[in-house]
């Protein structure tokens, strides 16, 4: 079982990552970098959910990782509707929306996922802990690795 060490490990970050460099293709590649607004609402969202789960790994607490897991939900599901602007927009294809939508989709269900496996482990974060204790995660989890932020 590997050991989550930094925020770089969680799956559900690296996932956040992919969806933050699409959005950002769709920006270089669309007219979609044209609509200043838009651009910059998706720009902040995408961005949103990776750094509001990094910074909430960093506190290195369980009830404020989940309360920024949260954020980072919410974000998902404001890049999704932000989407379908600029679907109706004509900015992106079809192929181009769903491309992207369903990783948001992935996304929300892994962080649902997770937050709910963080809310019934008894692990209360590192700062909680004497040095060297962790948690391993069972079969569950969508961080199925140690957890030792």
């Amino acid at each position: 079982m590997a050991k989550i060490e930094k925020f770089e490990d969680l799956k559900v970050w690296q996932l956040a990552r992919e969806i933050c460099q699409d959005v950002w293709y769709l920006f270089e590649t669309t007219t979609l970098g044209k609509d200043f607004e838009l651009r910059n609402q998706m720009n902040k969202s995408s961005g949103s959910i990776m750094d509001n789960i990094s910074e909430g790994f960093e506190r290195n607490g369980n009830r404020e990782f989940i309360q920024f897991l949260s954020i980072s939900k919410g974000s998902c599901g404001e890049l999704r509707s932000q989407l379908y602007r600029a679907l109706d927009r004509k900015h992106i294809s079809e192929e181009q929306f769903r491309l992207v939508a369903d990783k948001t989709e992935q996304e929300n269900k892994l962080l649902g996922s997770f937050i709910s496996y963080l809310n019934a482990s008894n692990y209360k974060g590192s700062k909680f802990t004497k040095a060297g204790t962790s948690i391993q995660a069972d079969a569950q989890n969508p961080e199925p690795e140690t957890l030792n932020p």
